[in-house]
């Protein structure tokens, strides 16, 4: 039997309320607004371009890229930083014929790029929303900002920053590309947590199923460098990937290899976003 690790579960505190088991994600849309949002896609474009796809045998990587929606940019253009603190130091160009209201714009100087995310976003009570840029999707010259929002409550829209890295280089963005990237997180379970550091021995189950799992995968690169195998399918264990222990045993039931998030659907009185996002673009 393993032994549970005292501490590190968290406890809720004394008469905080009970933490909804699921979650609502509703985006909410006033008149005049266009939100183009989706499920991310785990396809990134430099992992595709990777010796044949290789990239994707990670599967925490192809995770992650799927790990939420999307916002989509209703217009594409290019834009380049001069180096000021001023926001006037960011310039920014349209693709002809994009309707200036739906670009982003230089709001808030120090060479930071701004969208504005037309919705309001709603989430359970006790649940936030941890907003970024989409994981695994690098871009030269300039880097998506983070945040945390607790939109349980929270009856404010908010944007999207990027800052650039360095002066004097245009990025680009095409149309429907993403340039914001979510998902719900509970709140308050963070810092009631109890972090430990534990020696492995401390654990032989787990020290013994480690060092098996070691050895096996020593051998195998050597077999992969011996007999140079053409197939793919045996250039990699994939045993993390079949969610199999080291023995070959199965491990949980609920192991994912791909991730499959539903649509924002269409509610309400109206419809409010008539845009079609079958031909965005993944980087």
């Amino acid at each position: 039997m393993v032994k549970r690790l005292k501490g590190s579960v968290p406890a809720r505190p004394k008469g905080a309320p009970v933490r909804a088991a699921e979650t609502e994600l509703v985006c909410y849309v006033r008149e005049g607004w266009a939100p183009r949002v989706a499920p991310a896609s785990a396809k990134r474009d430099w992992m595709t371009a990777t010796p044949e796809s290789f990239a994707y045998r990670c599967l925490p990587l192809a995770i992650a890229n799927a790990h939420g929606w999307e916002m989509l940019s209703p217009c594409g253009f290019k834009a380049r930083w001069h180096g000021g603190v001023d926001a006037n130091s960011v310039e920014i160009v349209l693709d002809p014929g994009s309707d200036p209201k739906r670009g982003p714009v230089s709001l808030f100087g120090s060479g930071t790029l701004t969208f504005h995310v037309d919705g309001i976003m709603r989430t359970s009570e006790g649940w936030n929303l941890w907003v970024g840029g989409p994981p695994n999707a690098m871009k030269d010259g300039i880097a998506p900002m983070g945040g945390v929002i607790e939109t349980d409550w929270s009856p404010y829209t908010f944007t999207m920053n990027w800052r650039f890295t360095r002066p004097d280089v245009w990025i680009q963005f095409e149309e429907n590309e993403p340039f914001c990237f979510f998902f719900p997180t509970p709140r308050g379970v963070l810092d009631r947590l109890k972090p430990e550091l534990r020696p492995m021995e401390d654990q032989p189950e787990m020290l013994q199923t480690f060092d098996a799992w070691r050895a096996s995968r020593l051998a195998f690169q050597d077999w992969v460098k011996r007999t140079k195998p053409t197939a793919p399918a045996d250039q990699w264990q994939k045993l993390y990937y079949r969610g199999l222990h080291p023995e070959g045993h199965a491990g949980p039931d609920d192991h994912q290899s791909k991730l499959r998030l539903s649509p924002f659907r269409q509610t309400g009185s109206r419809r409010v976003c008539p845009v079609d996002h079958t031909d965005k673009k993944r980087s």
